[in-house]
């Protein structure tokens, strides 16, 4: 009987470096360019392809090791009577917190919790705070919640010691996102200051303020910009709690931060390391004992679509994971159908149980820090930090959060980058699978509640500032989808391209795949043939697929025989190279590839599908 070998070690490999790596790489590229595997992140942040080990780094204080993040479950349905037996099966679920939702909030989505008394009592009816994570979710007219709240358990003879409750106030974020306030910043800091000075003098140990960089990251804002907004706001908030007489100390104590985890793993768990690490150097800067910030996190709006929406449930797990590994102290998720309404018992199940599923069966909470020394996130880490401190600069140089709302800064720089991430998503550099890839037009949409949403009116406008949009990634994707939608209901069909494939399968599929998608994508479908199918087709457009191995001849015959049969516009599929002159003149308008501006191609599509022969 042979003798089992002996275990590996890693004393049998040889020992491989970065010289070792760059000359596969170099022979893998072929002559290319070693820069094209590096990125660049919307804070023009570069991500190397390759790292070293951290050496010598310092394990960033936060949630213990081995303790779980607080599992938050929102509660929003309009009807109290609805929404607290909602939360109790949450509870009785297996979340450990709740998020209480008030309408007009910045992510009630159109529902939300009544803002009065009664309603509330409603809702908490039965539902012990003590052991569970209680968060509120407020907006300028519902700010005044955060007392009732408080009155309430104390009414109902509850320590209030006893109670993890975070108030979340915050003016700042209110005005950010409506545009509008009642009062100006002077006024407001000094109500804003009494109102926390009130909950402490009861016995409430908070956080009661909240740093939220939520606005800015539904605003496609980038990720130093969130955190220098939300590290602004604090600050703000910390300044007005010491002019109104508290101590520093406590005033630090009293504010912590809700962060946006989104699909990119990479930059939302070195977002939430940096966060912590800034919040420390303010610290430092004011000399006081920098205590670990509480960080809390909801799953992006941005990044959720209406089409695929079960997609959102791979996005959502992503940046729970993400945010988790960050450290995260409590997590939200979106449910994934709430860009289509009230989300069901199925959809809260879901956001609810992703979470258990990586604390107790993927274990992601056990180690503190996990992304410590790495080379990788070390150096993510430290860039987002030197770019949002010094962005943070620049807010605190221009007067602070509030004064340049006022004055449209922050509010201009988060729309320059939103422009550059609508246009990367609109040339495919960007992917929201199901939306601008691999999209299914014949999709049937999942379930939710049959409520409607309602209309909300703001408080009374003396202070007023652009506002930072809500919006989400795939909307113009969506409206060409939604126009196609209209078009089947009334005609009984798709607006449709044809795809003329030339050669054998091998030849064309590629092409013919990239095609089909790139017009199904805005809800144009996709029919496939050889050009002299055109006819049965019945539409105005068409798009040849070929590989390169087709003729100049083949090519151009095709396409003189798809305008001959009454083709209005034709496009081709690949680089334009050689052939563009050739092509151009047997009747080829439009060269659509890897990169091209889709959405305007697909707007334009449509222009061409709309109008009327003569």
């Amino acid at each position: 009987m042979a003798k089992p070998e002996a275990p590996l070690s890693a004393a049998d490999f040889p020992a491989a470096t970065e010289a070792d790596w760059r000359k596969l790489v170099d022979a893998a590229l072929k002559g290319g360019s070693f820069e094209r595997l590096k990125s660049r992140t919307y804070d023009g942040l570069t991500i190397e392809p390759l790292y070293s080990s951290a050496r010598e780094v310092t394990v960033i204080a936060g949630r213990p090791g081995g303790t779980a993040w607080t599992v938050m479950q929102r509660v929003d349905h309009p009807d109290p009577a609805a929404a607290n037996v909602q939360a109790r099966e949450d509870l009785d679920g297996g979340a450990s917190g709740l998020v209480l939702v008030f309408a007009a909030s910045v992510s009630a989505n159109g529902f939300g919790l009544e803002a009065n008394s009664a309603a509330l009592a409603r809702v908490l009816d039965g539902i012990d705070p003590r052991g569970i994570v209680l968060d509120l979710n407020l907006s300028p007219p519902t700010r005044g919640m955060a007392r009732e709240v408080a009155t309430l358990f104390k009414n109902r003879g509850i320590d209030p010691s006893a109670i993890d409750l975070r108030f979340s106030i915050n003016p700042i974020g209110g005005f950010a996102a409506a545009g509008r306030s009642a009062q100006g910043w002077d006024e407001l800091a000094s109500s804003f200051a009494g109102t926390i000075a009130r909950l402490l003098d009861d016995g409430f140990r908070g956080p009661f303020a909240v740093a939220d960089g939520r606005v800015i990251h539904n605003a496609g804002g980038s990720e130093a910009q969130e955190l220098a907004f939300a590290l602004a706001s604090a600050v703000a908030y910390l300044r007005a709690f010491e002019k109104s007489g508290m101590a520093l100390q406590a005033a630090y104590d009293a504010i912590y931060f809700r962060l946006t985890a989104d699909a990119d793993q990479f930059l939302t768990t070195a977002k939430f390391r940096a966060m912590r690490k800034l919040w420390a150097r303010v610290a430092t800067a004011a000399g006081i004992s920098a205590k670990p910030a509480i960080v809390t996190a909801e799953t992006a709006w941005r990044m959720l679509t209406r089409r695929d929406a079960y997609g959102n449930i791979l996005r959502s797990t992503i940046a729970v994971a993400a945010a988790g590994l960050g450290g995260a102290d409590a997590i939200t998720v979106l449910p994934h159908t709430a860009t289509l309404g009230l989300p069901d018992a199925f959809a809260r199940r879901v956001a609810r149980n992703m979470q258990l599923v990586l604390l107790e069966e993927s274990n992601l909470a056990r180690v503190v820090d996990p992304a410590a020394g790495s080379g990788g996130f070390e150096a993510l880490t430290e860039q987002l930090c030197l770019t949002a401190w010094a962005q943070f600069q620049e807010i605190e140089q221009a007067g602070g959060a509030w004064p340049t709302l006022e004055r449209g800064l922050v509010q201009r720089n988060v729309a320059a980058v939103r422009a550059a991430r609508q246009q990367a998503l609109a040339r495919g550099k960007e992917i929201l699978t199901g939306t601008n890839a691999y999209p299914d037009i014949a999709e049937t949409p999942p379930a939710v509640l049959a409520v409607a949403p309602r209309a909300t009116s703001g408080e009374g406008e003396t202070v007023s500032a652009l506002s930072l949009p809500r919006l989400r990634l795939a909307e113009p994707f969506e409206a060409l989808r939604d126009k196609s939608d209209r078009i089947l209901g009334a005609t009984g069909a798709r607006p449709k391209v044809f795809l003329a494939t030339l050669g054998a399968p091998a030849d064309f599929t590629v092409r013919t795949n990239f095609a089909r998608n790139f017009f199904e994508a805005g809800g144009i479908e996709a029919v496939i043939g050889t050009p002299s199918d055109y006819r049965a087709a019945q539409t105005a457009i068409a798009c040849l697929c070929s590989s390169g191995k087709a003729s100049e001849r083949e090519l151009a015959s095709a396409a003189a025989a798809i305008k001959r049969s009454g083709a209005r516009h034709i496009y081709f599929t690949g680089r334009i190279a050689a052939q563009g002159d050739m092509l151009r003149a047997a009747g080829v308008q439009t060269f659509i590839d890897q990169g091209s501006d889709a959405l305007a191609t697909l707007n334009a599509a449509y222009d061409i599908l709309q109008q009327k022969d003569h």
